[in-house]
C-alpha cells in the first residue's frame, strides 16, 4: 500500500543538515522530504575488513544525523542494499514525486546514479542532483579552449580567479518541509555485516588558531598541526564552503590544500582510466620489481627506515598518517623498492580513514612520478634527510616507531644504491618514448 507523498533526499557524501545544497533544493520543492541513507552494498563487499574505522565513522554520524532530524519532528530511512533495488521498494511504499541528492564525481558513482534515474524515470520521477562537495565541480575550471587542466599552478590560478563571495555563502535548510516521520534507530555496524573498532568520532570542527599557523607547522609530524579533515570533507559532516571562508581568512596555504582536492577530483572526472592506468602513459612500461616480501615489509613498517615505519605504523594502529609521512613512504615504495603505485594506492585505499579515491590516485601517482605533475620522474626523497628536516629530534619516529634503534629491522636497500636504480629503471621505461 501507498503510504505517502514525499520528495526524497539521498544522503551520501553529505552527512549533515547544515549547507546542504542538495538537501536546501528538496525542501524547497513543495513536497514534504523524507531523509535517506543506503549502505551500498556494492560498496561494502569490496571492503577487505569486517573491522573498517570509516564505517564506524559513517555510522556515528548518522547516529548525530537521526537525532538532529527527531529534534525536528522528522527520522532518516536507513536501507542496507544495492541502491537501484532500494529505490524499486520504495516507489512500492511512497509515492515520490522527485529524488534530490549532491553530485558525486567518481566513476561507479556516475554509473550508479545513471542507474538509479533511469529506474526513476520509468515511474515518471525526476532526479535531481546539485554540486555540493566542491566550490567548482570538474566543468566549471577549464583552460581558455574548453579543455581541463592537467597541472595545478595553472588551475589553481584560475580557481582563485573565478572565486567570488556567493561561491561559498552558505545555506540553511528549511526544517519545516521535513517530514513528520518516526522510523528505526540507526542500525548498528553488525546489522550490515561490520565490527566495532572501538573508535569514537567527534563532531568535526574548525580550529581557526590551528589554521592561522597552518602554512608554518605543518609539514612537521610530531607537532601534528594539521586539520584532520580529510574525513570530514570525504563523507560531508563538514561544508567545503565553510572551510574555504575560513581559508579564505586565516590562511592561503590551506587554501592551496583544497584547491589540490578538487583538482584532483577534475582529474579523476576527465581522465577516468587513471583510476588503473598511468596519467602519462609512457610510465606504464616502467619495470617494478614488485617483491611481495619488500612490500610486506613496508606494509608492516619493517622497512629499516624509522621515518617511513613510523608512519606505517601510525596509519595501520590509528588509520591515518601525517601528510609529510605519506610522501616519503610512498616516495620510498615506488623509487626505492620499485613496487608499483597501485599497490601502495590499494593499501593505503584499505587503511586511510580520510580515504577519497580522487586525492588518493593523484598523489600516489605523484610520488611515482607518473601523474599529471609537472616535476619529472627523478624525484625521491631521501628518508634520512626528511627526518633530519622534519623531525630532528626524533618525537614523531620514538612516538610510532619506539624499537627504531633495534639492529633486528636493518635498512632494506641502501638509499644510494636504490636511488641510482630507480633512475636507471625510469629512464630505460622512458627511452625513445
Amino acid at each position: 500500500m501507498i503510504e505517502k507523498s514525499v520528495v526524497i533526499f539521498w544522503f551520501r557524501r553529505d552527512l549533515r543538515l547544515d549547507d546542504n545544497r542538495g538537501l536546501c533544493r528538496a525542501l524547497s520543492h513543495g513536497g514534504k522530504v523524507l531523509p535517506l541513507f543506503i549502505f551500498d552494498t556494492d560498496i561494502l563487499d569490496a571492503l577487505n575488513s569486517r573491522k573498517d574505522r570509516r564505517l564506524v565513522y559513517i555510522q556515528q554520524a548518522l547516529v548525530r544525523l537521526q537525532t538532529e532530524l527527531r529534534k525536528q519532528g522528522s527520522d532518516i530511512c536507513v536501507r542496507h542494499g544495492v541502491p537501484e533495488m532500494i529505490f524499486r521498494e520504495l516507489l512500492k511504499t511512497y509515492c515520490i514525486s522527485a529524488v534530490y541528492c549532491n553530485e558525486d564525481y567518481e566513476p561507479e558513482a556516475i554509473r550508479r546514479d545513471n542507474d538509479v534515474r533511469e529506474i526513476l524515470e520509468e515511474h515518471g520521477v525526476t532526479f535531481h542532483t546539485y554540486k555540493d562537495q566542491v566550490i567548482f565541480d570538474a566543468r566549471e575550471v577549464r583552460k581558455a579552449d574548453g579543455s581541463p587542466y592537467s597541472v595545478y599552478t595553472p588551475y589553481s590560478r584560475q580557481w582563485r580567479a573565478k572565486l567570488k563571495k556567493e561561491d561559498y555563502t552558505m545555506e540553511e535548510p528549511d526544517v519545516g518541509q521535513l517530514l513528520s516521520i518516526h522510523l528505526d534507530p540507526v542500525p548498528p555496524l553488525s546489522a550490515v555485516g561490520f565490527l566495532e573498532t572501538g573508535d569514537r568520532f567527534d563532531q568535526p570542527t574548525l580550529d581557526e588558531r590551528l589554521i592561522k599557523d597552518y602554512d608554518r607547522f605543518r609539514d612537521f609530524p610530531a607537532l601534528d598541526h594539521t586539520t584532520h579533515l580529510g574525513v570530514a570533507l570525504r563523507f560531508g559532516t563538514l561544508s567545503i564552503r565553510r572551510c574555504v571562508a575560513v581559508a579564505l581568512q586565516h590562511n592561503e596555504t590551506w587554501l592551496g590544500e583544497l584547491i589540490w582536492r578538487e583538482f584532483f577530483m577534475q582529474i579523476l572526472f576527465h581522465y577516468p582510466a587513471v583510476v588503473n592506468r598511468c596519467f602519462k602513459e609512457k610510465y606504464e612500461h616502467v619495470s617494478w620489481r614488485n617483491n611481495e616480501s619488500e612490500f610486506y615489509h613496508w606494509c608492516t613498517g619493517n622497512t629499516g627506515y624509522p621515518l617511513v615505519d613510523a608512519g606505517m605504523r601510525q596509519l595501520n594502529q590509528t588509520g591515518f598518517m601525517h601528510n609529510r609521512v605519506r610522501m616519503v613512504a610512498a616516495s620510498f615504495l615506488t623509487k626505492h623498492l620499485l613496487v608499483d603505485w597501485r599497490w601502495g594506492e590499494a593499501y593505503f585505499a584499505e587503511k586511510l580513514l580520510d580515504y577519497e579515491l580522487a586525492s588518493n590516485n593523484g598523489n600516489w601517482q605523484w610520488a611515482a612520478g607518473c601523474g599529471c605533475d609537472a616535476a619529472p620522474y627523478f624525484r625521491i626523497f631521501n628518508p634520512q634527510e626528511q627526518t633530519k628536516k622534519f623531525d630532528k629530534d626524533l618525537h614523531y619516529i620514538k612516538r610510532w616507531n619506539p624499537d627504531f634503534e633495534s639492529l633486528s629491522c636493518p635498512p632494506l636497500v641502501d638509499h644510494v644504491y636504490a636511488r641510482e636504480r630507480a633512475l636507471k629503471v625510469y629512464r630505460a621505461a622512458l627511452a625513445d618514448r
